[in-house]
């Protein structure tokens, strides 16, 4: 587009790739996140300094925090995502089971209402609320997304510590410690809809994307569009996440998430995402839209050049996220020097890195060193050329997750498309990847 580029980066960040590769870079402080990329005065004035006219807020941190929205407004600096005032309708997070019930839209059963731990009284409710909703329960931190922080309890012993755990989270990463409480769904998939919306009320929706295979609540591999969905089922979700983009007046891109029963055909509303995902390239490459381009021309006043009769999928796509974790040790991160790196080449592959050889993987962040993603005209073939590129792949001198893509792609419930989130689970996926890591030493 012509736009120039500048990067904010923490002490840790100083030799990333997006440092090297922006036209302008400005460091904002130590590795801690509330001293760097949460640190909102810090990054507003490096956008006064070098006389920026629009902040993208990328994956984390501030990107779904409308505080930050709204100090971007009155600065009279264009935030590429949602106004604050949309973003205030869904957070806490908490605040959009309200909204969905409003639109007859099903929510996940639980609790409505913001909890704090801070008191005696405090926790006392949290246990009254998970008791009343039923064990399982899930506690989630209300200023989050992206399945951060979120804990699981499966008796009031758990319920103290994953309290206790989803505060300290939810502080450290969002600057919130409230949280909110939901029943804990198992045998689900995890399906999102991709939303873009302009500032004239006009408003598409991109299709599905099937992102249910986790670890802890952290997607793994997703695809798009998702093999087991209906026709019917696929219209009804995507009218309720346009619906729900209409009634919060949302601009820009937004997701809406829903947990889907095989079993049941039901679905629920999970949460929705007021910014860019991580998996937003399966749905461009199935959809040929260049999601971040059009935040941007959203963001500048432009109206939507596509509507929902021009959006036709073609083909197939997945992604495989590849991270910095020993799969064998419980996905124990594994931060270290990149000796050697090979990325793979061929038809219908994309590749979106942050990494380079000689790089050190810092400890204080997220794992994630690449997404490899392919497209075929098929789900056969997408698989087929990903099993390629994960093959090809080659990154030495720290542990990767290789070896577990290596195994989902040969698994039979994976290539049947039935699988579900408890997918890593049920499949003794870590039991194979250790394995297969004692057989490789002998």
């Amino acid at each position: 587009m012509g736009i120039n580029t500048v990067a904010v980066y923490s002490e840790a960040d100083a030799d990333s790739l997006h440092v090297r590769l922006a036209d302008e870079s400005y460091p904002i402080g130590p590795a801690e996140t509330v001293q760097s990329y949460l640190n909102a005065e810090k990054i507003l004035e490096v956008a006064r300094k070098c006389k920026a006219d629009a902040i993208h807020p990328g994956y984390g941190f501030l990107a779904e925090n409308p505080e930050f929205v709204e100090m971007c407004e009155q600065q009279g600096l264009t935030f590429i995502g949602p106004p604050s005032q949309a973003m205030y309708k869904v957070k806490p997070k908490h605040a959009a089971r309200g909204l969905m019930k409003l639109l007859n839209i099903p929510v996940v059963p639980g609790h409505d209402h913001i909890l704090l731990n801070s008191t005696t009284e405090g926790f006392l409710q949290v246990q009254k609320v998970a008791k009343n909703i039923g064990y399982p329960v899930i506690v989630k931190p209300s200023g989050g997304g992206g399945g951060i922080g979120m804990t699981i309890a499966h008796n009031p012993e758990e319920l103290g510590k994953a309290v206790h755990s989803v505060e300290g989270r939810g502080r450290k990463v969002f600057g919130v410690s409230s949280f909110y409480v939901e029943k804990y769904l198992s045998n689900i998939k995890h399906i999102e809809f991709q939303v873009l919306a302009d500032k004239f009320g006009n408003v598409i929706h991109l299709g599905e994307r099937d992102c249910s295979i986790q670890r802890r609540f952290q997607k793994l591999i997703e695809e798009a569009p998702c093999s087991i969905l209906s026709p019917h089922l696929r219209m009804k979700m995507g009218a309720a996440a346009l619906d729900i983009a209409l009634a919060m007046k949302y601009v820009n891109a937004m997701t809406v998430e829903f947990f889907y029963i095989p079993k049941t055909q039901e679905y629920y509303f999970n949460e929705v995402n007021t910014r860019l995902q991580v998996e937003h390239c399966v749905t461009e490459l199935v959809t040929d839209v260049d999601i971040v381009k059009e935040q941007i021309k959203i963001a500048a006043g432009e109206k939507l050049s596509l509507t929902q009769d021009d959006i036709a999928r073609r083909g197939w796509a997945i992604e495989c996220r590849i991270t910095a974790e020993n799969v064998a040790y419980n996905f124990l991160p594994s931060p270290g020097r990149i000796s050697g790196l090979h990325l793979p080449h061929g038809p219908g592959l994309r590749i979106d890195e942050g990494i380079y050889e000689g790089y050190n993987i810092p400890f204080y962040y997220d794992p994630l060193l690449c997404k490899l993603m392919t497209w075929g005209k098929t789900r056969e073939e997408a698989i087929l050329r990903m099993k390629r590129a994960i093959n090809e792949t080659r990154i030495e001198g720290i542990e990767t997750n290789l070896p577990f893509h290596r195994i989902v792609l040969e698994n039979d419930e994976f290539n049947s498309g039935q699988y579900t989130t408890d997918f890593i689970e049920k499949q003794q996926i870590i039991k194979k990847v250790r394995e297969q890591a004692r057989e490789a030493k002998k």
